[in-house]
């Protein structure tokens, strides 16, 4: 019996034994499970990270690229619209002041009015002026008896001075009187036709044909003489031909000779167009503008311009000869210490810059004469910062030049 129990505890410590090892085993087999797991979500963690700084390197690298649009070099064909500013004038124009001081009597020409020249259009009353004609004509008369008397005893002493009954002395002194009341006369008659001079400027008339454009005064306002001391009274211009003054920049003047013809557009009038012929030029360029003064004459034979108007003066400017000339906008251009370049994309949407000679300037748009070829893709508004060899983003490419004048 002794010998069975002892089988029995046998038995039942390796049975203990045996579980002990198998709980062993599991316990590995778990710990290597999570292990595995841990290394997986660790992975995982890793991996997301390298992806989601991948993506947000290529999200900077890519905000970093400039946006760019370009557009194509337009071959300049034909004549160019070369648009300016203008100011029509009046063919003459003057303000009308008084010659003469007193009240304004009357008026008889409103704004508005044409007038012929020699037209009255205005009468001042001038007690003043009249009184001293009154007084000048009276000291003319006074003169004259004076002269008349000297004349006589100078004759007379003249005459006794033939059969030496008066000293030559006396007779020289009588014939001096003479001349000199001789010319208090011409003095008196000065003085009068001075006088009535100033009593014909009151009535004030028309310069030239033409219409009143302005009045600034009424009836009882003092007037004072004298040439722009006060206010106008009325202001005549003629306006059957007026005049058009436009500043040409330098590089077309040469163009600018008489009987070149432009066209005019007018705000007011959007419909119409007309036609003014180059004058004359002031043969000198303006140091400060670098402009020409060109003036046009315009017929306004029909009245149906006004004066002091803006205008739009187009010329038609033939291509500059001997190039092949492109059409560009403006804010193509870059300013570098070499001097102008634009902007152009070459291979790998890599930026590459290239020196250009402007021709002419249209406004909006400018002239190249040299440096671009027909196939180029220039960047519209490259930024300052922009550098040779740098990668940008091209967007949909904005084709034909828009603005181009031809």
């Amino acid at each position: 019996m002794d010998q069975r129990v002892s089988s029995d505890e046998v038995a039942s410590g390796d049975a203990v034994r045996a579980g002990a090892a198998g709980d062993a085993g599991r316990f590995v087999r778990i710990g290597a499970g999570l292990a595995v797991v841990a290394l997986i979500v660790a992975g995982g963690i890793i991996y997301s990270g390298h992806r989601a700084a991948a993506r947000l390197r290529a999200a900077t690298e890519a905000q970093a690229l400039v946006t760019v649009a370009t557009t194509e070099p337009q071959p300049l064909a034909g004549d160019t619209d070369l648009e300016l500013p203008g100011n029509l004038q009046a063919n003459y124009e003057a303000p009308i002041y008084a010659r003469t001081s007193g009240y304004l009597k009357r008026w008889l020409v409103d704004i508005g009015a044409r007038v012929k020249s020699g037209q009255l259009l205005a009468e001042i009353e001038s007690p003043e002026v009249d009184q001293q004609l009154r007084q000048a004509l009276a000291d003319l008369a006074t003169a004259r008896a004076n002269q008349a008397i000297a004349d006589v005893t100078a004759a007379r002493w003249k005459h006794l001075l033939a059969s030496d009954s008066v000293s030559k002395q006396e007779a020289d002194e009588k014939l001096s009187a003479a001349a000199a009341a001789d010319a208090e006369v011409q003095a008196a008659r000065a003085n009068v036709s001075r006088l009535r001079d100033l009593a014909g400027f009151e009535r004030i008339i028309a310069p030239f044909d033409g219409v009143i454009t302005a009045r600034d005064t009424d009836v009882g306002q003092l007037i004072n003489a004298g040439s722009g001391t006060g206010p106008e009274l009325f202001r005549i211009a003629d306006v059957s031909r007026l005049r058009l003054y436009v500043r040409v920049p330098q590089n077309y003047a040469a163009l600018m000779r008489p009987g070149l013809t432009a066209e005019l557009r007018f705000p007011d009038r959007p419909a119409r167009t007309f036609v003014a012929r180059l004058d004359t030029t002031s043969d000198a360029i303006d140091q400060a503008s670098r402009t020409l003064m060109v003036e046009l004459i315009v017929d306004n034979s029909r009245r149906e311009l006004l004066p002091g108007a803006y205008t739009e003066v187009h010329f038609r400017v033939p291509p500059a000869p001997g190039t092949e000339a492109f059409v560009l906008p403006a804010n193509v251009l870059l300013f570098r210490g070499d001097g102008l370049h634009v902007a152009t994309v070459g291979p790998e949407d890599r930026v590459v810059l290239k020196p250009v000679t402007i021709g002419r300037d249209y406004g909006a748009t400018i002239e190249i004469v040299a440096g671009l070829n027909r196939d180029d893709h220039v960047i519209l508004s490259p930024p300052d910062s922009l550098a040779a060899g740098a990668i940008v983003r091209v967007v949909k490419s904005s084709g034909a030049l828009r603005g181009a004048r031809s």
